[in-house]
């Protein structure tokens, strides 16, 4: 669709790899440079000495076009020799680093020891990798998702990746928030952009950290321009990731309407997929009914498209009313 390539600037909000496929199609369906996304830093840890920020990475790799096809995160054509060779030694091996993934997360190390913020280190990472889309932290201080389960508190990436999720979800805290603010190109980007959406990634682990951080929330409640979130939750399962797992033991509903709840205070409109269509009559926020389910870089596009297109309709709406 060419009409939707046009001067249209968007930001995103993005967690894993949920978020990172629609932040490709957004990509695919704007002009160069149109698209800023900003990411998710809760899951950001130290590990072997290194600074690794996964949920970046994630959405660094699918807009470069070289992340894995299966997993979603990682990258194409991975070894992970030094990962074998790390474990023969008795080392920590739960988190798979791969060996081409490692020089990334050097490279990061390297810069952030020399004091260069992480905006600029994911900026020039980014640059180095071709892609046209601005791709900003959430904060450049540290904010750490610490996670209370019935096994006691747990560090992100341990409940995540070492324990699979396993243990019971309680709540979740972001150390550190209150400190946080947005880097400055994240607030430039809010400022200037046309459209909001939200992604469709975890709204407890990937989303709500992003609105943990001050102001954000604020700022979304007060724009006038519309705020779109895709769901993650289709026929009561999450698409990918622990979301609907989460849901049920925080006792709600898995459903869009939870997700909805979560961001009633400022969504504008809200999409979800054919296979829910029962739920549309007890939203009370514009809601557009598609085939979510991102399986390729056409039908990524199409959701992006499609979320531009009833963004627009929602703006000329509210300039008539």
């Amino acid at each position: 669709m060419n009409e939707t390539k046009k001067p249209l600037k968007v930001v995103a909000l993005a967690g894993g790899v949920g978020g990172a496929k629609l932040a490709v199609g957004l990509q695919e369906a704007l002009a160069p440079g149109a698209l800023t996304v900003i990411v998710n830093t809760g899951d950001d840890f130290e590990h072997w000495g290194l600074s690794i920020s996964p949920d970046l990475d994630t959405v660094t790799y699918n807009l470069a076009g070289i992340n894995h096809p299966d997993n979603g995160w990682g990258r194409i054509n991975e070894s992970y020799r030094t990962l074998e060779t790390m474990s023969q030694l008795g080392g920590e091996d739960w988190f798979r680093l791969g060996d081409c993934d490692l020089a990334l997360h050097l490279r990061r190390t390297e810069w952030l020891r020399q004091g260069i913020t992480l905006t600029e280190v994911t900026d020039r990472l980014r640059r180095s990798l071709g892609i046209p889309s601005p791709i900003v932290p959430m904060s450049d201080r540290p904010v750490r998702t610490l996670v209370h389960t019935d096994e006691g508190d747990l560090p992100f990436q341990h409940y995540f990746v070492r324990l699979r999720c396993a243990p019971i979800l309680i709540d979740l805290t972001f150390v550190g928030a209150d400190e946080a603010k947005l880097p400055e190109p994240a607030q430039a980007a809010l400022h200037a952009a046309h459209v909001i959406v939200l992604c469709p990634s975890n709204p407890y682990l990937s989303i709500d950290p992003i609105l943990s951080i001050p102001g954000l929330r604020h700022f979304l409640r007060q724009t006038k321009i519309p705020v779109i979130a895709v769901s993650p939750i289709v026929s009561g399962q999450a698409v990918k990731g622990p979301a609907a797992k989460i849901m049920k033991e925080l006792g709600v509903l898995i459903s869009p309407h939870t997700v909805v709840d979560r961001y009633e205070d400022f969504l504008t409109g809200f999409v979800i997929d054919n296979a829910d269509r029962d739920w549309c009559e007890s939203i009370q926020i514009p809601t557009l009914l598609t085939d979510t389910i991102m399986r390729d870089l056409a039908s990524k596009r199409r959701l992006a498209e499609q979320v531009l297109t009833f963004a627009q309709q929602l703006s000329e709406v509210a300039q008539k009313a």
